[in-house]
């Protein structure tokens, strides 16, 4: 995933691909480290890696989860710039203020994790066999997480969606002719794109914060009774959200279709020609006195 998006960055090159590339790279953390930590686990019934690695796996596992947010936040921003206020984009979206934006969304990453150290609330959870964020570890803190990590990006980027379509909807019906040339094809379509990618992170990311602002009641009165299959249903609904970008851009982003083509062609033409060379091997002479 990484690879096709960087290879998008550079072939049709657009600020806004900076923040993709930097989504797809957040979204492939939790698969390099925590996921397989997560399998092991499953296969061996529980934890038993040390305390170290559980602190490791939550710690990368909250900077894939709250970069994606943010990132998915910067997007939205991005695209509302670029469509809403088109003169003005390439002043603010220079190449190098793109870079340090990013860079700044990863810092504000860092800096929402590093609290769950001092509140103590990255330890193991038998139910979903990770070592996640524990929302029964303090009720503030919970609340504040709900609230900064997802309630007020949402809101961010509901109101730039909305006004990007309503500008949509405004030139589709010629209200105002002098806008017909600020919205091309291309970046409806790589609108729609990034639309549905916040749709779906929205509807898999809603149950588990819920559940966050419910427990963050009274923990010890509310977690009980949240039932276990919800909380797990939810947990991994969730996670699974990382899966899901990758099948969206290629459903709907032409070029993101000709570049898996094209990836899976050169896959397919390399593991051909390593067979066939395989095949075509002299056998090893047999010796007579063998």
């Amino acid at each position: 995933m990484s690879l096709l998006t960087i290879s998008l960055s550079f072939t049709l090159f657009h600020t806004g691909n900076v923040f993709v590339v930097s989504l797809a790279f957040a979204d492939l953390v939790v698969a390099f480290y925590p996921y397989p930590l997560v399998l092991y686990a499953i296969f061996h019934d529980g934890w038993s890696l040390g305390e170290t690695q559980c602190k490791v796996s939550g710690f990368l596992m909250g900077l894939s989860v709250i970069g994606s947010v943010f990132n998915i936040t910067g997007i939205a921003i991005n695209r509302y710039c670029y469509i809403c206020h088109s003169f003005a984009y390439g002043r603010l979206y220079s190449f190098r203020n793109t870079l340090l934006l990013v860079a700044l969304i990863w810092a504000l990453t860092v800096l929402a994790i590093l609290p769950n150290f001092f509140v103590g609330s990255l330890s193991y959870d038998p139910r979903v066999y990770s070592c996640t964020f524990t929302q029964t570890a303090s009720s503030s803190y919970t609340a504040v997480v709900v609230v900064v990590h997802f309630l007020v990006p949402i809101a961010v980027v509901t109101f730039c969606y909305l006004r990007i379509w309503v500008l949509v909807i405004q030139v589709r019906r010629k209200v105002k002719s002098e806008e017909r040339s600020r919205v091309r094809p291309s970046d409806l379509r790589n609108f729609v794109t990034m639309f549905v990618v916040f749709v779906l992170f929205a509807i898999c990311w809603a149950p588990l914060n819920l559940i966050g602002l419910v427990v963050a009641i009274d923990p010890e009165v509310m977690a009980p009774r949240i039932p276990e299959w919800l909380f797990v249903v939810s947990y991994f609904m969730a996670y699974f959200n990382s899966c899901l970008n990758a099948i969206i851009y290629g459903l709907l982003n032409r070029n993101f279709r000709k570049e898996y083509v094209r990836i899976m062609t050169f896959v397919t033409e390399t593991s051909r020609a390593a067979t066939d060379g395989i095949r075509s091997k002299p056998s090893p002479a047999i010796n007579n006195n063998e």
